[in-house]
């Protein structure tokens, strides 16, 4: 059996009834590794010793007349946050290698691989998570698949590059502001922003804590739902992993987005998107009716706030870097972050008052509408190297904007999925959001525009540029 491009789902299947083994599609994913990385620069860290071992357990498993997990035999990687045992936890950093490797995986990675799945590797990623362009420079810019001169988007963008690239069927990225959402956009893949407190993110390296979001990158919306849901279940590790019963999404998909009451995101989410994020959106709405707007208050000064809590949050957590060890980071990095230290106490206390009366008022929309859909990203992959795009008029920064849509989300800890929508030359992804501790709504519309075939991840050729 192929199993080159196969989801999850399927992989898992063929393992468990024994079309396959672990063994040969773990051995076929690492090939793929050793022959695509070297032109989408995903990975870090190949850990093709422990891969080899697990899958030989897991056909032991098999052989012996065991049940297997939901994700028997899966491969999957991380972005390189993610503790992983045996390896030093980068983040994306030059600082970080002087660390000594670990010695216990990330609660999520041990909650996948109790599941079936099978790590291999570690991923590249913005340098502590403050990125949304996929660009590293310690380790090189994270390549889209569909077009290697351009950007996968950040800060998990060697996740968007392994999952879009045919490298893995899932990954995992973290989700401050965006950086989960961005690169599945970028690189016409579904991604998964959960409700803040959802996952565990013990064992992960923070960025800013009262932002943090993990999460799991996928070519399909049942790929997404089975690792969401093996992820589930509160963990006394992380403070903020809230005692929830687990709920399960992926036996809900097959309900669809009949009965749910959907809007799209007006006033901020639609002034100055180019003219692909509108056709994206405007596609996704007409497959599911919706012609009905609705305005998240105050979304602009939303985003100020997110702003000044990261840079304030990530200006403390660094700070003792940043006085020993100041030229080891990424310039653009370093200045934000030092920046954001010397944020008056009142600034931030102000965007914090600000945040709670913002969430109140979403939360009230949720009162009237069960989904709200927005572009991801304002605008495709751009070049690897660029600096500045124009919106709206108005030439801005790429690595500040690229988010412009995703932060007002993820600064009240909403769950969001990221649809593809494969337009030509590039993909470009669609945010289907929804009230907190709602994953299943979101995933529900996800999976019926996924039937429907107006959301898909595009398979690319990975001849280069185009």
């Amino acid at each position: 059996m192929d199993t080159s491009w196969a989801h999850a789902s399927e992989i898992a299947a063929a393992v468990s009834d024994g079309r396959t083994s672990a063994t040969a599609v773990v051995g076929g994913a690492l090939a793929r590794i050793a022959k695509h990385d070297r032109a989408l620069n995903a990975f870090t860290a190949v850990t093709e010793e422990r891969a080899l071992a697990k899958a030989a357990a897991i056909d032991a498993e098999r052989a012996r007349g065991r049940r297997l997990g939901v994700l028997a035999g899966v491969p999957f990687a991380v972005k390189n946050l993610f503790d992983v045992a045996g390896l030093p936890t980068l983040a994306g950093s030059k600082i970080n290698r002087d660390r000594a490797p670990v010695a216990r995986d990330a609660t999520v990675i041990a909650r996948l691989e109790a599941h079936g799945a099978v790590l291999v590797g570690a991923l590249n990623m913005g340098e502590y998570a403050y990125d949304f362009t996929g660009e590293n420079v310690h380790d090189g810019a994270s390549r889209n698949p569909h077009d290697v001169s351009r950007m996968t988007g950040g800060s998990s963008g060697g996740s968007g590059g392994a999952v879009a690239g045919g490298l893995v069927p899932i990954a995992l990225g973290s989700d401050t502001n965006g950086s989960i959402r961005v690169p599945a956009s970028l690189c016409g893949i579904f991604g998964l922003k959960p409700t803040y407190g959802r996952l565990s993110r013990a064992h992960t390296f923070p960025f800013v804590a009262s932002l943090d979001h993990v999460g799991p990158l996928a070519r399909s919306t049942r790929d997404l739902a089975l690792a969401y849901d093996a992820m589930q279940g509160h963990d006394d590790d992380d403070p903020v992993c809230a005692q929830r019963p687990v709920e399960a999404a992926a036996p809900l998909l097959a309900r669809g987005s009949e009965g749910l009451r959907i809007a799209i995101a007006g006033g901020y989410f639609r002034a100055g998107a180019s003219a692909q994020a509108q056709t994206a959106l405007a596609r996704v709405a007409a497959a599911l009716g919706v012609t009905n707007e609705i305005e998240l208050p105050e979304a602009k000064r939303a985003r100020a706030a997110a702003y000044v809590i990261t840079a304030s949050e990530g200006g403390a957590l660094h700070l003792g870097r940043l006085r020993t060890r100041g030229r080891d980071f990424d310039p653009a990095v370093r200045d934000r972050l030092i920046a954001g230290a010397m944020i008056p106490a009142a600034h931030v206390a102000k965007a914090q008052k600000f945040r709670r009366w913002y969430r109140e008022q979403v939360l009230a929309l949720f009162g009237h509408v069960d989904a709200v859909l927005a572009p991801a990203t304002p605008c495709t992959a751009p070049a690897i190297g660029q600096r500045t795009f124009v919106l709206d008029g108005v030439e801005l920064p790429v690595r500040a904007n690229l988010g412009i849509y995703t932060q007002p989300i993820s600064f009240i800890g909403l769950p969001v999925v990221a649809v593809p929508v494969p337009l030509q030359p590039l993909p470009i992804g669609v945010q289907i959001i929804a009230a907190p501790w709602c994953e299943d709504v979101a995933l529900r519309i996800a999976h019926a525009l996924e039937q429907a075939g107006i959301v898909a991840a595009a398979r690319p050729s990975l001849e280069g540029g185009k």
